[in-house]
């Protein structure tokens, strides 16, 4: 086994481990969610902590799962020739479009946000409401956590495409 495909299969590993405890946040937030219903209609009593909680789970699931999304192909494509294209079209698309898009977008958002998050940690910025979560600082660091999940994926998708253009039928699967 070459050393890429070692590379690309821990990456892979990683995030789809990553994605499947993530996944557990979305029984959690429903169950958040039922409780503040509860709470609310049944005994006339809100909690801006606990709905404030949904929030940060929901970000978290959709943040974090990115790089596990990506590599179970199930993000958005516009998809006009693609499945219908050989492997060898597919694989420079989707090197081409980890080139041109996914990393400078990646960087983008890291640069970007880079102020934004370090001010929010300078400060150990919290809710506005008095009972909210104090946590904000937290959250916005997700936004790197994201950026980072993202471009490790990438890099194992754009190494699998790597292979395929060079002739390895043993790497099957680009997406």
């Amino acid at each position: 086994m070459k050393q890429t495909e070692k590379i690309s299969q821990a990456i892979d590993r990683f995030n789809a481990r990553l994605g499947r405890t993530i996944a557990w946040l979305t029984l959690a937030m429903v169950l958040v969610q039922l409780v503040i219903v509860i709470m609310r209609y049944v005994f006339a009593y809100g909690s801006i902590a606990l709905q404030e909680s949904v929030w940060y789970m929901h970000g978290i699931v959709f943040m974090v799962a990115a790089g596990s999304t990506y590599l179970a192909d199930e993000h958005v494509r516009i998809d006009v020739f693609y499945n219908a294209a050989s492997k060898k079209f597919q694989a420079w698309v989707n090197l081409l479009g980890i080139i041109f898009l996914i990393f400078p977008v990646c960087i983008a958002i890291v640069y970007l946000s880079w102020g934004y998050v370090l001010n929010s940690w300078s400060i150990r910025e919290g809710s506005i409401e008095l009972t909210g979560l104090p946590y904000i600082y937290l959250l916005k660091t997700v936004i790197w956590v994201f950026a980072f999940v993202l471009s490790l994926q990438a890099v194992s998708q754009a190494l699998k495409a790597i292979q395929i253009l060079q002739g390895d039928d043993a790497q099957e699967d680009v997406k």
